[in-house]
């Protein structure tokens, strides 16, 4: 099979058209080197190969590529393949421009010596404990095969992008889900007086299910609303009872979503067991 070259982006990056005129990208050592525009090149010639359907992912990622050095770009692509062959989903093409941005800003960073925090870094490994391992492997190879020394912190931010690519959602709308769980829990630590070890059983319990949680409301489904369990924890749990309708305030304003008065009776418990954990 042979490309068609549309447009040579450096020495090691072409946009080209297959033999069903959709475009790709190619990337592979020397293939831009001293081609024209027009010509021809052939499948052996190529190290590696994707697809960007969407147009607009299309021009962000030929404005993009020029910026990056050619082997950030490399180990960026390789990292994208490790995703994909651990996930062994499907990935939203949205993740080569998303990921390649944001990597491509971590690094000016680091070159310029700015920190990189990541206050909701055991939220996310929590809420998301599938993605984090896959992305720390990423940080891994990202870190064993170039001069990059990348902190932990950015496992966080690039389990977020794994997660927003399996999922098909926007990356800046599953961070600022992640972020509003962990504000959740703040709020749940400042009522109760209680400290929850990151690490415990309790706060797994406690992410997931403000997870599940969310995912409900997101998706719109009903859970039933057991009345005479809603009067008796009322009556008996004021202060949780409280609080979780606090929360669900919280939730609502950020999703955007109405939410179901049974989600206030199950949390009402849940925190519950929290408080009486902490008695």
């Amino acid at each position: 099979m042979s490309y068609k070259i549309v447009k040579i982006l450096n020495n090691n990056v072409l946009i080209a058209k297959d033999p069903h005129l959709k475009e790709v990208v190619l990337i592979g050592k020397g293939i831009g080197f001293k081609r024209q525009v027009e010509s021809t090149i052939e499948q052996s010639e190529i190290e590696k190969l994707f697809i960007l359907r969407d147009q607009s992912e299309q021009e962000q990622f030929k404005k993009l590529l020029p910026h990056v050095e050619e082997d950030l770009l490399k180990v960026i692509i390789s990292s994208i393949e490790l995703i994909r062959e651990r996930t062994e989903s499907f990935l939203n093409e949205r993740i080569h421009v998303a990921l390649t941005d944001h990597l491509v800003f971590t690094v000016n960073r680091l070159m310029r010596g700015i920190a990189i925090s990541n206050p909701f870094l055991l939220e996310t490994k929590a809420i998301y404990p599938y993605e984090y391992e896959i992305a720390k492997e990423v940080v891994q190879l990202i870190n064993d095969r170039t001069h990059l020394d990348l902190p932990d912190e950015e496992i966080g931010f690039i389990a977020l992008h794994i997660h927003s690519a399996m999922v098909n959602r926007n990356v800046h709308e599953v961070s600022a889900h992640s972020q509003m769980i962990g504000r959740l829990i703040q709020l749940i630590e400042s009522q109760l007086k209680v400290t929850i070890d990151r690490e415990s059983i309790d706060y797994m319990r406690l992410v997931r299910h403000l997870r599940f949680t969310e995912e409900r409301v997101v998706r719109g489904e009903r859970v039933e609303e057991p009345e005479k369990i809603a009067e008796l924890l009322k009556e008996e749990y004021p202060m949780c009872y409280n609080l979780s309708w606090k929360l669900m305030k919280i939730m609502q304003q950020t999703l955007k979503k109405p939410i179901f008065d049974a989600e206030a009776v199950y949390l009402t418990m849940h925190l519950q067991r929290i408080q009486q954990k902490f008695k």
